[in-house]
């Protein structure tokens, strides 16, 4: 067999929940390196847009500015459009500036409460002729599951203003990636685990008794085994609620009966769960860092044909022997 067989596998994805802003999904045919490389490439390296400087011209509010431009900078906006923006750092056209069209976002907010009541300023406030970016919105907690124009939202709060106070200020939204700052980072949550195996021997099973059986369904803390009371039979139901905390294993040795189940863990198959803050949409998370991991996947791989070795430095002499 050829040694080098096991790289030349092709991963394979299968959905099986989808939503806006949630994914589920099965990894298989790759290893835990390239599962945990995506894991962590769709947290801190898919880029938003976020606003990343703020200038306050009048702020009457109990909130100080560095307090109020920090909660700006942490809300979520739709970045659709950051992969085809500028990094503000790389932008020719304003000379790394970080203010022109290639590379940020402009918004606007200006609110002056005139009433006796406590006024909410949200992130429906802040105004950007640009529909293409927008504070995300999010279903009203108190109920709806909110429209596309956000009419059952009440925005994310930035302060409350009482009478004859005001805030005004203008916002910079650029591009960037959650290993520079958080607030650039797309996923609320990025998880994966290795897809259980679990076998259960049948010949040692049927000598226990039903409260035996019973016993042991359970002692697992999650409904990964059922009993069916008529045919005395014990059937593995969901095999993915299994947490590896290996309880109906001590339980079978205890009760005398060890070889009772083996549970392993599949290496080449794993089943991600993808939850978004709502910038990106989260099957548009994970095409972004399939896409960035191909790209640093071509920058290391060293070809005769497109690069001389001695663009690497000392690498480039180790290579050589030197």
């Amino acid at each position: 067999m050829d040694g080098g067989a096991s790289y030349h596998r092709v991963p394979r994805i299968k959905i099986r929940d989808i939503r806006d802003d949630y994914l589920k999904f099965e990894l298989r045919d790759t290893d835990a390196s390239v599962a945990n490389a995506l894991r962590r490439i769709m947290i801190s390296e898919v880029p938003t847009i976020a606003i990343d400087l703020v200038e306050i011209e009048v702020n009457s509010s109990v909130l100080n500015d560095e307090f109020i431009a920090h909660r700006l900078g942490l809300i979520p906006l739709t970045s659709d459009k950051a992969m085809g923006m500028r990094f503000s750092r790389d932008c020719d056209a304003c000379d790394g500036d970080g203010q022109c069209d290639y590379c940020s976002v402009e918004f606007h907010l200006n609110a002056r409460c005139i009433v006796d009541q406590t006024m909410d300023v949200t992130s429906k406030d802040l105004i950007n002729p640009d529909f293409g970016v927008r504070p995300v919105e999010y279903p009203d907690a108190a109920g709806g599951d909110g429209d596309a124009d956000g009419g059952n939202s009440k925005g994310i709060i930035i302060v409350k203003l009482r009478r004859g106070q005001e805030l005004r200020l203008r916002a910079i939204a650029r591009k960037g990636i959650g290993k520079d700052h958080a607030k650039w980072s797309p996923a609320a949550t990025v998880t994966f685990m290795y897809e259980p195996d679990i076998r259960i021997n049948q010949d040692l099973m049927e000598t226990l008794s039903l409260e035996e059986k019973r016993a042991w369904v359970d002692s697992s803390p999650t409904k990964v085994f059922e009993l069916d009371e008529n045919t005395g039979q014990v059937e593995v139901v969901d095999p993915e609620a299994y947490t590896y905390d290996d309880e109906v294993i001590k339980k079978a040795e205890v009760m005398g009966k060890p070889g009772l189940v083996e549970i392993t863990a599949k290496d080449d198959s794993f089943i991600f769960t993808v939850e978004t803050t709502g910038a990106i949409k989260a099957s548009q998370l994970v095409l972004n860092a399939i896409e960035i991991l191909k790209q640093k996947l071509d920058a290391v791989r060293l070809s005769e044909d497109t690069v001389e070795t001695d663009d690497f430095g000392e690498l480039g002499a180790h290579m050589r022997g030197g």
